[in-house]
């Protein structure tokens, strides 16, 4: 077991072969390499990613799949390697979820760069989608049309 301390949970203990290794960091904290994927509740379709080293580090994702059912990209084959993928089963895909000072109804999801996770070994990467429509800020709720 491994015990982190975070800001949002306080002290707790995560079994070691659930962190999640980025070999690389994430762009704009390439430091941070080691993270739990922590739910939100049982419930719930979102997910704290949740850095190993620093308390206050924790994004907010969810599966993309739950608010875009025809999000689908292709992995390159160097993605696939880097990551050590070889059965489509073991991939978890997440997507970053951006909450702007406008609330909870306006949250987006990044559906350019997903979180790729090859859950048999525990590798992940944030990978850039290339010759994409997919963009950075999707919003995960419609705006409602006024009446």
């Amino acid at each position: 077991m491994r015990k982190l301390s975070t800001t949002r949970f306080g002290e707790i203990e995560v079994e070691e072969k659930s962190i999640v290794t980025f070999e690389h960091g994430i762009p704009a904290f390439e430091d941070e390499r080691d993270f739990a994927i922590l739910p939100y509740d049982a419930e719930s379709p979102y997910l704290f990613l949740q850095s190993a080293s620093t308390p206050e580090l924790a994004f907010l994702m969810t599966d993309p799949f739950v608010f875009f059912p025809d999000y689908t990209f292709e992995l390159d084959d160097a993605n696939m390697e880097n990551l050590g993928i070889t059965n489509d089963a073991d991939v978890l895909v997440c997507s970053l979820i951006t909450i702007p000072p406008t609330g909870i109804p306006n949250m987006t999801a990044n559906l350019l760069a997903p979180i790729v996770i090859n859950q048999s070994n525990m590798k992940a990467k944030q990978v850039v989608l290339e010759k994409t429509n997919y963009t950075t800020k999707h919003r995960l709720f419609p705006e409602k049309k006024e009446e």
